[in-house]
């Protein structure tokens, strides 16, 4: 079983968790290391046991107040999921300008006339 030293407040700590484990805790060691950082700037120097128990209990709070906000988000995501969809409005856009339709017809008249005109030539026997 992998052991790990991680610094919460100041202090270091050995820690042992499961092999793969140990970004994961690395993780919430940082987490739990902010919290009692907070602790050690406002109040200073404390016992040890007291500082993993506040920082403990901020941290804690936080988690708590992150899953209540998660279950009111997943109540109005219900609310809307409930709601009929809205009928899709049409809206139509011209695609090509005018002017390029118009722009379009007379090259297509243009290669018709020599292409006329190329059957044409080739038609009329040599002299």
């Amino acid at each position: 079983m992998p052991e790990v030293n991680i610094q919460i407040g100041g202090r270091t700590f050995e820690v042992a968790c499961q092999e793969g484990e140990e970004s994961f805790l690395q993780s919430a060691a940082a987490m739990l290391n902010e919290e009692a950082q907070v602790l050690s700037d406002q109040i200073g120097r404390m016992p040890e046991g007291r500082m993993l128990l506040m920082a403990g209990l901020m941290l804690a709070d936080r988690t708590a107040a992150s899953e209540d906000r998660i279950k009111e988000l997943e109540g109005e995501l219900e609310t809307l999921r409930a709601q009929p969809q809205p009928e899709p409005e049409r809206i139509e856009v011209p695609v090509v300008p005018d002017s390029v339709t118009e722009t379009l017809a007379e090259l297509a008249a243009r290669a018709e006339s020599m292409a006329a005109n190329i059957e044409d030539q080739l038609s009329e026997p040599d002299e």
